[in-house]
């Protein structure tokens, strides 16, 4: 059994994948080709931002947006220490300060209230909250709608790490629609993801997406060799564009199987574990499947049970981020971050994909059951 069967996609996929990659080595245009700007008229289609701006992969997205938006020296950046590091790395380089906010434990997504009590603290260290940054974790949209209300009180804006999220949606409004800006990422493992690194960034501002495209491109102007800016080299190759849009092409039915399969995995397992709460009017891509256990033990016990038949399972995360060597040192909610610390220490993730078979899924429900 497969964690990721991503050689399911393939066989289902493979021919077309193949007259894609086909029709890039065709035209030769390697770096900036046709299919990439196909890929962000279709990508932007998708969730219904106004625009699309791909790039290298995610965690450039998040730098990308950051100078964008001219974060720098004095400012603090808020963050979930829950996660993965891409979401704070790129705070520290542009001269701000991240601030780690402690997330819900029902969804394990930012928490307004500790955003609130880290967004305080901020200001009492002598930093402006300029950018607030929920992550839609495990494919859980954040709570936007708060979220954007708290920043809006604070003068900060909101950048979307909608790296696991992408295809999720609020009262039917999709991510990359929420916010300042939106980010995500198509590294393989995603549930839209290419065959190498990729990302992309999402905005209706189009004064912001003219930025954007200038930045990836070692801030060009006009001409090819007058660089208004200082930029980066952050370009979406073309082949994993060709990839990427076969990809999309059937990535609303894999939605639709990951829904499925989720639900039948909380059928059968809700009353062993606390499983996924997705709150009313929100719909998860399920990028992992979590579930959470009582003691740390409990949770060692059910994963042994599942290496023992042959099932892979994964932790994310086993450290948040405020417990890390090269971020400890930062501030976070003086409240401490708890549910963040709780977290890393009892859940694990099931095999999630859109070609996962119901006996797979009962093999992995029976033996977590007897454990």
């Amino acid at each position: 059994m497969h964690f990721i069967d991503l050689a399911a996609q393939q066989d289902r996929l493979r021919t077309g994948i193949e007259k894609r990659i086909a029709a890039v080595l065709s035209h030769g245009s390697y770096i900036m080709g046709p299919e990439v700007k196909e890929l962000e008229t279709a990508l932007a289609e998708f969730c219904g931002a106004a625009h699309c701006v791909s790039c290298a992969n995610g965690t450039d997205a998040l730098e990308l947006a950051l100078i964008a938006l001219g974060v720098g020296p004095g400012d603090a950046v808020l963050v979930p220490s829950f996660t993965f590091a891409a979401t704070a790395e790129v705070v520290p380089g542009t001269g701000a300060v991240p601030v780690f906010v402690d997330v819900d434990l029902a969804t394990y997504n930012m928490c307004p209230n500790s955003l609130s009590r880290a967004i305080e603290h901020a200001r009492d260290l002598g930093l402006r909250p300029a950018v607030i940054i929920p992550v839609d974790l495990f494919g859980l949209p954040a709570d936007y709608p708060e979220v954007s209300r708290i920043a809006e009180a604070a003068s900060a804006v909101v950048i979307g790490d909608s790296a696991q999220g992408f295809g999720g949606s609020i009262k039917g409004q999709m991510t990359g629609t929420f916010g300042k800006i939106t980010t995500t990422s198509f590294f393989p493992a995603k549930p839209l993801g290419c065959y190498g690194d990729g990302g992309a960034l999402f905005t209706d501002d189009a004064d912001l997406a003219v930025l954007l495209d200038s930045l990836r491109v070692h801030g060009k102007g006009a001409e090819k060799y007058d660089n208004v800016r200082i930029g980066r080299n952050s370009r979406l190759d073309t082949l994993q564009a060709a990839v990427l849009l076969e990809k999309l092409a059937v990535y609303g039915e894999e939605i639709e199987a990951r829904n499925r399969i989720a639900r039948r995995y909380t059928t059968g397992l809700s009353t062993k574990f606390a499983t996924p709460v997705i709150p009313e009017g929100y719909r998860s891509i399920w990028a992992q499947y979590t579930l959470r256990t009582d003691t740390p033990a409990a949770r060692d016990n059910a994963m042994s049970a599942l290496k023992a038949a042959g099932i892979p399972s994964a932790i994310y995360y086993p450290r948040p981020l405020n417990k890390q060597t090269a971020y400890r040192e930062f501030p976070c909610d003086p409240n401490g971050l708890p549910n963040s610390e709780l977290a890393a220490q009892t859940v694990f993730s099931l095999p999630m994909h859109p070609y996962l078979s119901e006996a797979d899924q009962d093999r992995v429900i029976d033996v977590l059951s007897r454990a």
